[in-house]
This record gives structure tokens, sequence and C-alpha cells, in this order.
């Protein structure tokens, strides 16, 4: 038996910002970042429809990039003394993650964080609030799925919390917040959304309710992406909807070393972060010619590749377009293709890589990935994502 999760309501479109009005409760919190939702308008936006369904409404401002616990438990401490019964999250992964673990602590203060790290182990939630998720960016698709990654700082761990109890109630994809996206963002999310999609397509808990969103989703990066990095409003949102879509595949297909290699690179290095979505653009395709020793991997490959269109006379020859076609867009969208050209030091590479080569195989994501890895073919990889060589092996 599997199961398939997503949220009660997903609202999309030009517009859908304004359903905030109908939610019926007595209080809101609303939880956000940085400030590019106040600056833009949106937070007001929001506060006024909360107010016109007739809530009280308290704000919990300042998440930071890569949530921290601290963060985690302010906020759920102040969600204990305001009490709501909607919990709204709005921005981009971090502010939304960071209240899905607000959430749980809000509702079981006596739990810890120990308690909540092991998959799918979360008390019942909804005992005291719902909660609605509004992205503004189109990556990381945390408005429908099942995650939420919150770091200590003082560990230098970053904790993957999973379980479909942290699954929003209300998801609001309105492409005006993502109007204003650098178009850095766009390019690193918008690699983000495909290699979830094309890592959920290829997964092994794959299955025919995961794989037509998979695929749909492919074939909207690929249609839209290099406009939306143009500023195109129309292709960006499109893209928003994209990374949703992806977002609902891997949600409940889960991903692959795509992702165990990202996570366990973008702080690694002392030449800077390597941000999530730049590190999965830069090793999608280099993953895709590893797995694609495995048959039944490459022919899922394959078939996306027949989706969108590209041409191959065999299984091959498709997996091959399927790779060009993921470096031209890394070409288009000013994304190094080696660890080399990013800037990583060789000396560094080479006395961290065994550490970081074992950490991605113990990632979370190494277990769904359609061909097992051992720490040693790990680091082989690495090394041909540094060098920019085949992978043959």
């Amino acid at each position: 038996m599997a199961r398939f999760t997503l949220p009660r309501d997903i609202y999309h479109g030009e517009g859908a910002l304004e359903e905030l009005k109908n939610l019926k409760g007595k209080k809101a919190i609303v939880v956000v970042g940085g400030g590019a939702m106040k600056r833009q308008g949106f937070l007001a936006k929001v506060e006024d429809y909360l107010k016109e369904a007739g809530m009280e409404v308290a704000l919990f401002e300042g998440v930071e990039p890569d949530p921290s616990v601290e963060t985690v438990m302010k906020g759920a401490k102040a969600m204990q003394e305001f009490e709501p019964d909607w919990i709204v999250a709005m921005g981009g992964g971090s502010p939304i993650d960071a209240a899905k673990a607000m959430w749980a602590f809000y509702e079981y203060p006596e739990i810890t964080f120990e308690d909540l790290i092991t998959p799918f182990s979360f008390p019942e939630l909804r005992q005291k609030a719902k909660f609605a998720a509004i992205p503004s960016t189109s990556g990381t698709a945390t408005e429908v799925t099942a995650f939420s990654v919150i770091t200590d700082y003082a560990k230098g761990i970053k904790y993957p919390l999973a379980d479909f109890n942290i699954t929003p109630d209300v998801a609001i994809v309105d492409p005006s917040l993502v109007a204003e996206l650098p178009v850095k963002q766009v390019a690193y999310t918008g690699m983000d959304a495909l290699t979830h999609a094309i890592e959920a397509y290829v997964s092994t808990l794959n299955c025919p309710y995961t794989d037509p969103l998979a695929l749909k989703a492919i074939e909207m990066v690929f249609d839209y992406l290099p406009a939306s990095y143009r500023c195109n409003m129309e292709a960006r949102a499109k893209m928003h909807d994209a990374q949703c879509l992806a977002g609902m595949a891997f949600s409940n297909a889960l991903l692959g070393i795509v992702h165990s290699m990202a996570h366990k690179t973008g702080a690694a290095f002392s030449t800077g972060h390597i941000t999530h979505g730049l590190a999965n653009a830069m090793y999608l395709p280099y993953v895709i010619k590893y797995n694609a020793k495995d048959p039944v991997a490459a022919k899922r490959y394959a078939e996306i590749a027949r989706f969108v269109g590209l041409g191959g006379a065999s299984e091959k020859a498709l997996i091959n377009s399927l790779c060009e076609k993921i470096n031209e867009f890394n070409v288009i969208l000013n994304i190094p293709a080696t660890l080399k050209d990013f800037g990583i030091k060789e000396d560094e590479f080479k006395e961290k890589i065994a550490t970081i080569s074992e950490n991605a195989v113990g990632d979370a994501c190494t277990g769904s990935n359609p061909r097992t890895i051992d720490p040693a073919t790990m680091e082989r990889l690495f090394t041909c994502i540094y060098y920019g060589t085949e992978v043959d092996f």
C-alpha cells in the first residue's frame, strides 16, 4: 500500500491571495521572512484579507534563510501566547518550513526536536490550528509538501522533518508574489523544481499518481523557465504552477541523490555557500548518467525525453538529449558546469570529499534513488562533477 497526500485546497492563479477572506476562524498568526513581502505590500494585503474574514491577526516576522531551532521555538512561544486557530506562512521555503515546525511545538509544547527527526513520527496536528502556505518563490513547493528543513547551528546539523501531518491545509499559489523575484532566484528555484520533478519520476517510490504531475512539471519548466528568467510575466506565472506540480510529485514519490549531494555540499566549502537550486542544476546531468546504468531508471529517463519531444533513436540517445537539454539550460541561466568552475579549491575538495560523500550516502533522499551507491562510488561521482569528466561507471 502507498499513500498520496496533498493540501485539501490549492488556490492558484492571479488573485488567489484574496481567498484568505474566506478562511473560517477567530485568530490568525502570519509567519514571514526578511521583509520583501512587507516592502511589496503583500503582508498588508494578507493582514487585511484575514481581518475581513473576521480574524484577529498577529505577526511573527524575521524568519532567516535556513531557519534555526531558536527561531522555531520563539515562533512556537508566540503562538502559545496568542492561541491562533490559523497559521498563515508566507514567503520562500524558509518561513513556511519554520512555521510547519512551530506548529508542532505550539500544539505539543512538551515535545523535542529529537522526537520529530524520525521521519513520519509527528503527533497528530490540527488540535489547535490549521495551516495555510503562500509561496513567494517558484521552487521549493513547501506549500504542498510533507517536509520542512530546520538547522541546529550549535550542532551544525540540518534536521529534515518529514510527516504528512505538516502538509498544509491550504496552499495559495498566486503568481503576483513572484513578479519581482531576482533573476538569479528565478534560475536557481526553477532548476530546483526541474530536479524535483525528474527525481520524483525516476524514484523507487514513483507511482501512477505522481508520474503525470512530474511529467507535466518537467514539460512546463522546459517550456517556460528561459522566458521567466527574461522577466516574461506570463512565463513566471506558469513556472509558479510548474514548481507546485513538481512539489506534489516529490512529496509523495520522494527524491534521489541529486538532493542528497546538494544537502551535504551547500555549506561544506570555505569558498562560499552553494545555493541549493544551483547545486541541483550542476549535479543533475551527472547523476542522470550514473543512474541510467540501471535499466529501469534508463527507461524512465528516456520516457521523460520522449514526453518533452527531445530527439533520439535509442534509449541511450534520448538520455543524452535530456542531459544536453539540462546543460543548455545551465548555460542560459549562468550556472557553472563543474564544482571547479564554481570556485571550489582543489586541495579543499580533495581534503573534504570523503566525508561529504559518506554524509551524502546517509542523507534521507538516498533511499529512494533508483540506483544504489556507496561512499567510494559517491566520491567518484563528485570527482566527475569537480573536473567535468564523463560518468562511465
